[in-house]
Order: C-alpha cells, then structure tokens, then sequence
C-alpha cells in the first residue's frame, strides 16, 4: 500500500489541480497558513511578509495556502491587476467619487460599495472596497456617507435599476446634503464591465493596495457574459465598475471656440 506525502505551496499547476480535485478519495489535502507555523520562525519574520504580500496573490498563495485559479475567459487576470498594484497615490486625487451596487432585495444581500480616484496624471486609483454585507437599506445607506466624509467624496454614483427613487432616498437620509447621481444599467455587468478591463490592460487604473474580495470577483467576470466567482453576484466589481466608468468614461461637455 505505496503511500506519498507530498507538501508544496499551492500554485495553480496542473498536478497540484488534479490532485486537489480529485474525486476518488484516495488523496486528502491539509492546508496550513505561515502564521500557524510563527513558532518555528524567527521573530518578526511573519509580520515582515504580511506587510510586503498581505492580500496580494502571491500573499494569499504563499502565506496563506489559498489555490487561486485563473478563469478561463475572465476579463481581469491575476498577473493584470498585480501589474496594476500600486502602495501610494502620487500626488493630489482631482475627484474622489464612491459607486454603489445596491441588493436587490432588503433582506442583506451584499451591497458593493468601492471608492475610486482619478490622479493629477490622469490614472484612476481605487482605494477602498467599503462594501457590507447583511444590512438592511438604512444600514449600507449609512456605509455609503461614511465612505463618502472619509475619502472626501464629490460625488456618490448609485446604480438604480432596482428601485432609483428608493436607493436615492435611503442615501438622503443618511447624508441630506450627499450629491448622488442615479446611474441605470442598459447592458449587462459584462458588457459594462469590458471597457473599464481595457483600462487595465493599458495601464490607465491602479489599486492602492490590495483588495481580495473585490479581486476574487473581478477575476470570475467572464468576458461576453456569465460570472464564475465567489457569491451569487459580482457587486463589489460592479460598484468598481461604475466608479471607474463615471471618473474615466463619463462624456463630458467641452467649450469651444468654432470658426463662423
């Protein structure tokens, strides 16, 4: 009765693949974090790591013994938006806006709240993946103002597809002088989705940061349709949607002067 043990970080390799998604019983997977084992390094090591790959992909793989997966056909990839990491945002934000993915329904579903930038080199940064989850409206309502006074906010973007007049007065409420701006989806969270990917891919958007949730999801987008990651609905990718869309795609009037 031939027996292995075999110990390995976790990369998404076809064999390790196999083997952790094998259905026949025969293989039983341990998974162990870097912190668990603190004891028998030297001090200050796990914190030093922690603080240059926390959250990153190569932190959640190497420290924490997380399998990430590339998508086949996602919009974002991994290797993408570690090209897009940034620690520090040069200089002043020209706009701060904060986008929200509001539930579908009041009964707690996620509500997708990200807060982005456009720099004085004309990059967007996303800064911060504020999104909540189990609150009722009054409740993410609230998330949202906070987000907006902590990051000095001029504008607050609202998809309003479920409900526009109900998503604008639970935001009132919460902030009454909160400039909000009611945003209505015509095509699909892909489709929408496509043109804020391209900014990546030409080095227009950064992250301050890491965000993993916000990632994970960005990441199970499928490009002409369909989502593939974690929970039912990709509502902190959304919300980064349309934050970037209203900073960077947003058409915008123009004076000119015209020859008669």
């Amino acid at each position: 009765m031939p027996r292995v043990l075999a110990t390995t970080t976790p990369r998404p390799v076809p064999l390790v693949r196999a083997l952790v998604g094998r259905e026949a019983g025969d293989v039983v997977v341990t998974r162990g974090r870097t912190a668990e084992n603190a004891g028998n390094l030297a001090p200050g090591f796990v914190a030093a790591m922690a603080e240059s790959y926390g959250g990153t992909r190569l932190g959640r793989q190497e420290l924490d013994g997380e399998l990430i997966e590339e998508v086949e056909g996602a919009l974002w990839t991994r290797d993408l938006i570690e090209a897009c990491r940034v620690r520090h945002v040069p200089g002043m934000l020209a706009r701060v806006v904060v986008a929200v993915d509001p539930p579908a329904s009041a009964g707690g579903d996620a509500c997708g709240i990200v807060v982005a930038g456009l720099g004085g080199d004309g990059r967007g940064y996303v800064i911060a993946d504020a999104s909540v989850e189990g609150m009722r409206p009054e409740g993410w309502a609230r998330a949202v103002a906070a987000a907006a006074m902590v990051h000095g906010a001029d504008r607050v973007v609202a998809e309003a597809n479920n409900g526009g007049a109900m998503v604008e007065s639970v935001l009132r409420a919460a902030e009454e002088k909160m400039p909000v701006k009611l945003v209505h989806a015509s095509r699909g969270k892909s489709a929408r989705a496509e043109p804020v990917a391209a900014l990546y891919e030409a080095g227009r958007v950064a992250h301050r940061g890491a965000f993993p949730e916000l990632e994970d999801q960005m990441c199970g987008l499928l490009a002409g349709g369909g989502y593939v990651g974690p929970g039912r609905s990709p509502d902190r990718a959304d919300a980064l949607v349309w934050a970037l869309s209203e900073l960077m795609l947003a058409k915008r009037g123009e004076a000119r002067i015209r020859e008669m």
